[in-house]
């Protein structure tokens, strides 16, 4: 017999702010929907019922373009599969793939699916200390990359390690010999046609990584399954009620959650992806209309660089953001939907729906595939009216991340004790229940999109020798959110330069050390920090002290 339910409790309950999703009391794991399934049988659906479907179209800027049908796409990803079993490489094995956006990254992804191997998707925009830090984690047996980026992973990779050069260069500054330089193979020669082995289906097998960032100084190796990828591709899909006759655009980069949400959601539904190198306000709407977009996910900064520009006649019946935005629906004729997400959740937690979209500046209500709990200050639930951290409860593997790969207490810091995952993001909830995002809560910068820890880039203004403390905080910035400010107090090497040269040796060491968009816009001297009464950093008065950056 059921056990009983308190009817009244869960009124409260839900008043209060948890929206919990039903079910939760079931002993049975979300797993079991996905029995008999992993991202190889995905796309094989697809090849059986519609092989000459176009899954993919590569529309670089310069050059023709390319197209790849259902199955021409997973002969492909079947080569690359063989290629890396001709070499000894198997199901576990880590795949390093550091490569800007070009389809040579699609096929390995889904390539090392196929086989079992695991992809470690890395930042194209790392600086060589980062590629060494993943290299040094992750011990990759394999590494894909591009010719500019071939020195660097040669380096943090070693000389055993087998590794994979695309032939075609992406548009990108940077050196561009050939594969024998490095010990490296062409990319299209290194696909075999040899046959594979049998592969069980095993949704709980590892599928990818990807490093995200935390509030911790270097970023963490998140680990997906292949239930979490089926998870994303199956509940995004049915979110926003994508069919096979959609079709998306991804411009952002592949190494991101974004955009691999956005390839699996493509998947599950049988759509189509037109990929491009990265985001160009001149081209967007010309390609939108091209290839019949109907959706894409955006970020703020995509949204300013495209007002007053012409809009051509098209197919976009969405444009997915972090909020619902009214003056580009208006200006482009396009719906906005807001939704919330993070490379821990997979899909979309809170998340509009596709025929209710909701007022101005939401991001959605909770979505029905998780459990959403809302606390203030004290712990208590916040509700109508009222804002406080954002917690998320699903299942670990299926509707949330795996764990943080060879770092179990980074694992357990990011749940509480009733296994809810702390996102670190502070929500508002309207009247009505519509969510609002108000900031993050813990010490992070969103940077055009990019989440960085305040930590990391003061670890490495410290490392640089010229400073006794440092303190990071966001200063907002016209088109990329927030931008890195640094506030320094010097040691006496730092004190024996002049103010100008000092500021050009900090952020010439951050230019080393750091992604470019880690790298601090200002250098502040100070005699002292602010401190709270528990003698922390009040980066709050910090923050007050920046004008926001309203042009560059």
């Amino acid at each position: 017999m059921a056990p009983a339910v308190d009817e009244d409790a869960l009124e409260r309950e839900h008043i209060a702010g948890n929206w919990l999703m039903s079910g939760n009391e079931s002993p049975s794991s979300k797993l079991d929907m996905f029995r008999g399934m992993d991202i190889a049988w995905l796309g094989g659906q697809w090849v059986d019922r519609e092989p000459e479907k176009t899954f993919l179209i590569w529309a670089p800027f310069e050059g023709e373009e390319r197209r790849w049908s259902y199955a021409e796409f997973a002969s492909d990803a079947n080569r690359f599969a063989a290629g890396l079993h001709d070499r000894g490489i198997g199901a576990g094995d880590f795949v390093l793939v550091h490569l800007e956006n070009c389809p040579e990254l699609l096929i390995a992804w889904f390539g090392c699916a196929i086989l079992g191997a695991v992809p470690v998707t890395t930042n194209s925009r790392a600086v060589p200390a980062d590629v060494r830090y993943f290299a040094e984690v992750m011990r990759p047996v394999a590494a894909v990359t591009q010719p500019s980026f071939a020195a660097m992973v040669r380096e943090a990779c070693g000389d055993a390690t087998c590794m994979i050069m695309t032939e075609s260069q992406p548009p990108t500054d940077g050196p561009t010999q050939g594969p024998e330089e490095f010990g490296a193979e062409p990319f299209s020669q290194f696909c075999s046609d040899s046959p594979l082995p049998d592969l069980p289906r095993d949704p709980a097998r590892d599928f990818s990584v990807q490093f995200t960032s935390g509030t911790t100084s270097r970023p963490r190796p998140t680990v997906w399954t292949h239930a979490n990828a089926l998870w994303c591709g199956r509940s995004m899909a049915m979110s926003m009620r994508l069919r096979r006759e959609d079709a998306t655009l991804v411009y952002m980069p592949l190494f991101h959650a974004n955009a691999q949400v956005a390839l699996l959601t493509t998947l599950w539904s049988g759509g189509t992806v037109v990929l491009q190198p990265k985001f160009s306000a001149s081209r967007f709407w010309d390609t939108c209309a091209r290839y019949g977009v109907t959706w894409a996910s955006m970020i703020p900064f995509a949204f300013k660089a495209l007002q007053g520009r012409p809009v051509p006649e098209h197919r976009v019946r969405v444009l997915m953001s972090l909020a619902r935005l009214p003056d580009p629906e208006r200006e482009f004729g396009v719906e906005t939907i807001g939704y919330w997400g993070m490379t821990e959740t997979v899909a979309s937690a809170i998340i509009a729906d596709a025929d209710h979209v909701g007022p101005p500046g939401t991001m959605g209500r909770p979505s029905p595939f998780y459990g959403i709990e809302v606390r203030k200050e004290d712990g208590s639930p916040a509700g109508p009216g009222e804002q406080g951290l954002l917690f998320i409860h699903g299942e670990r593997g299926v509707s949330l991340f795996k764990q943080y790969y060879h770092n179990p207490e980074a694992t357990e810091d990011a749940f509480d004790a009733n296994g809810a995952l702390d996102t670190g993001d502070m929500v508002r909830i309207d009247e009505d229940g519509w969510f609002f995002f108000v900031g993050r809560d813990k010490d992070m910068l969103r940077v055009g999109g990019e989440n960085v820890a305040a930590s990391e880039i003061e670890r490495v203004i410290t490392e640089s020798g010229l400073v006794e403390e440092c303190a990071v905080v966001a200063q907002k910035h016209h088109m990329l959110g927030d931008v890195p400010a640094a506030f320094v107090i010097l040691n006496d090497a730092g004190k024996a330069l002049p103010e100008a040269d000092l500021i050009e040796k900090i952020t010439a060491y951050c230019r080393e050390n750091l992604a470019d968009f880690k790298v601090t816009r200002s250098v502040q001297v100070v005699d002292e920090l602010p401190r709270t009464t528990l003698d922390k950093v009040a980066k709050n008065q910090l923050r007050d002290r920046l004008p926001p950056i309203d042009a560059d």
